[in-house]
């Protein structure tokens, strides 16, 4: 008996489950709506098999919910959720920014400078899904320039779920210009690798969009 297997369907798995992933934070797949294997295998080319092993891996990452007899969802989020969320988030990007500034090159800066500019640049102009994908962005260079390769994975789920939660509000959480400005702060306590200034200009920036978030999503829950 051979001790592998073939790694095809492993691959396989993966790429949809990113391109449902993808669909999701995007918007095109709505909170609620069904993943129809037929339909799916269908679209992928593929039998259903890899498509069922793709929803359970994410419903593993919190983005699908299964109903026995019923199938998979994609996962509605409440205000509770996103609130816990971006708790989570804060206490990670605080840990980030700490060992940031004993560890950021100046090459990671520079980047972040650059990315910087990008919000700035697509304040406005870009889809709301672009504007929340350099958003994102930004801060997980952040954690990046940490050093701390686990913490960028624990990120990289928090930011999926946040990313398919803000795509569901339809609107950016503030005006995307000030969303942009709101950044400096963060990007000037880099400069000085203040950990300080830094550690406290993140909990302010995230728990300023924590509270606009969650105020949204109990306005969505309420019908208003």
């Amino acid at each position: 008996m051979s001790v592998f297997s073939e790694v095809s369907t492993t691959d396989l798995v993966t790429q949809i489950a990113r391109q449902i992933t993808e669909a999701i934070v995007t918007g095109h797949l709505k909170p609620g709506e069904r993943l129809t294997e037929l339909q799916l295998s269908r679209e992928f080319g593929t039998s259903r098999a890899p498509v069922r092993e793709a929803a359970r891996l994410l419903e593993s990452q919190g983005l699908v919910t299964f109903s026995p007899r019923r199938g998979f969802f994609v996962r509605t989020f409440s205000a509770s959720e996103m609130r816990d969320i971006y708790e989570l988030r804060i206490g990670l990007e605080l840990h980030a920014g700490y060992l940031a500034v004993e560890r950021a090159t100046d090459a990671d800066i520079a980047a972040l400078e650059k990315q910087l500019g990008r919000l700035y640049g697509t304040a406005g102009q870009a889809s709301i899904e672009t504007q929340i994908f350099e958003d994102f962005a930004f801060h997980r260079m952040i954690c990046k320039a940490s050093g701390n390769a686990r913490l960028i994975r624990v990120y990289d789920e928090l930011a999926t779920e946040m990313r398919a939660g803000i795509t569901l509000i339809g609107k950016i959480y503030d005006d995307p210009q000030r969303m942009a400005e709101t950044h400096e702060p963060i990007m000037d306590a880099l400069r000085k690798r203040d950990g300080d200034e830094l550690r406290e200009a993140l909990r302010y920036h995230i728990a300023v969009a924590r509270d606009a978030v969650v105020a949204l999503f109990e306005e969505l829950e309420k019908g208003v």
